[in-house]
């Protein structure tokens, strides 16, 4: 971690206190060792009778008592700021503003964040090309991780002429949501019903739209912009009988996002039970799942759908389907907050309640058999799934006992995956390389539910 390499926290934070509760001075050790250095030296000199040794220690001396008398007053304060755009992950950037007192000369940062090393940078107290009394010191983060994440810490401490130095003041420790990022995808998997009177997508039934249906003589209640004069003209050459072009009403579509948060792996299985700290630059499963439903969610709520989340670890009510641009905040929002939670307090008995007639996004580890239990259950009621798999890819480890565990574990999952594909349930991984590739197979998955679909008319969704 380098200066220009800290991760910020949201707004402002207060001014920076010193550890011990007050803004005082101290002497350094040099100051200490100038006052000793100079008394043994005097006080030799003049019991020994040997005026050229007491001289030696005069120097010490003038140096002590002119740093006393030059101690300094004013603290130095320190106050961390942010740009006022939202956090999302990858680069993050902030301004650590010093004040620059005269008394102060160097001022020393001793800059942490969880998961980075420890930078130790010294500063002048002040900078020509910046205004007098006022030091900025520009920090910057690299980092993969999202959700509530713990921020850096800075210590800093001035000292003046190497003699007197100021208590350590500490600034930030604060915690910070990030948001997780959206990748650009193109079609996506639509519910086989799409409810709504109006929408993006062209449905079976009669009504406004630009998908043709069939001619039609005109009827009480058909508008007159729909009249076909060309197929009148050919039909009833005597205007007996008017015809009008009937089309396929639009309409939109349903889906959920269910986040199974109650997982948080990363790739070393050294940290699956708790222990060790987590890479800044290596995304967990819960990363993962939530990168993987901000972008589904960008694709349909742009393409004008309704989207609505649910978070398997939390409890509290789930965020109902809705549009619009302010409902993607919403949903960023809520993906970032999601975390897991305490096994020990309980587990659901229900699976969450779906919407009639929607599509179901299974964000999922697939680490045990609950996800198969959700899957089965919406599907005997009618609702589409589609389970994507945001386990990372786990490193090899010498350990022969996690090895041997992992391998179990690993079986078990690939079993309840099989059983997935011979329930006809699409799974996508989400997940190393085939990240990248996640837009075609959500296209091909979207072209193969329409072709299986009997009665479906291209370009449409069934009634």
């Amino acid at each position: 971690m380098t200066i220009g390499g800290i991760i910020v926290a949201r707004g402002r934070t207060p001014q920076g206190k010193p550890a011990d509760g007050h803004h005082g001075w101290r002497p350094t050790s040099a100051h200490t060792a100038a006052v000793v250095t100079g008394v043994i030296l005097l006080g030799t000199g003049v019991l020994a009778g040997r005026a050229d040794i007491a001289l030696i220690g005069v120097p010490a001396l003038l140096t002590a008592a002119w740093a006393h008398a030059t101690r300094p007053q004013a603290p130095q304060h320190g106050t961390l700021h942010e740009p006022e755009t939202p956090a999302t992950a990858g680069e993050l950037t902030a301004t650590l503003h010093l004040t620059t007192p005269d008394t102060a000369d160097i001022t020393h940062l001793r800059i942490k964040a969880a998961g980075h090393r420890t930078t130790h940078v010294a500063l002048a107290a002040r900078s020509r090309a910046e205004e007098p009394g006022e030091r900025r010191v520009p920090l910057r983060l690299s980092s993969v991780r999202t959700g509530p994440q713990e921020t850096f810490a800075i210590d800093l401490r001035a000292s003046r002429h190497g003699t007197w130095e100021q208590e350590p003041i500490e600034v930030g420790g604060a915690s910070r949501l990030v948001l997780p990022a959206a990748a650009p995808l193109g079609r996506l998997p639509l519910p086989q019903r799409l409810r709504g009177l109006t929408g993006p997508h062209s449905s079976r039934r009669l009504g406004d739209g630009s998908e043709l249906r069939d001619i039609h003589p005109f009827t009480p209640g058909d508008r007159l912009r729909r009249i076909d004069w060309r197929t009148t003209a050919r039909r009833s050459p005597d205007l007996d009988t008017l015809y009008v072009r009937r089309t396929y009403a639009t309409a939109e579509a349903t889906a959920v996002l269910v986040v199974d948060s109650r997982d948080d792996v990363g790739p070393d299985l050294r940290t699956w039970r708790g222990y060790g700290t987590l890479r800044v630059d290596e995304p967990t499963s819960l990363d993962l799942a939530r990168h993987a439903a901000a972008s589904v969610a960008r694709a349909l709520l742009e393409a004008g759908d309704r989207v609505g989340l649910e978070d398997l670890a939390r409890r509290r009510r789930p965020l109902p389907p809705a549009a619009g641009r302010r409902h993607l905040r919403r949903v960023v929002h809520g993906l970032a907050l999601a975390h897991p939670r305490d096994r020990a307090a309980g587990h659901r008995v229900r699976p969450p309640q779906v919407p009639a007639d929607a599509i179901v996004y299974l964000f999922t580890t697939v680490l045990d058999d609950e996800p198969l239990h959700l899957v089965r259950t919406w599907r005997a009621k009618g609702h589409p799934v589609v389970v994507v798999d945001t386990l990372p890819d786990v490193h090899p480890i010498a350990e022969n006992h996690l090895w041997i565990a992992w391998r179990i574990a690993r079986m078990e999952r690939e079993d309840r995956l099989a059983a997935l594909e011979r329930e006809a349930v699409p799974v996508l991984r989400w997940a190393g390389q085939e990240r990248e590739r996640a837009a075609v197979r959500f296209e091909a998955l979207a072209r193969a539910a329409q072709r299986h679909v009997p009665g479906r008319v291209p370009g449409t969704a069934a009634p």
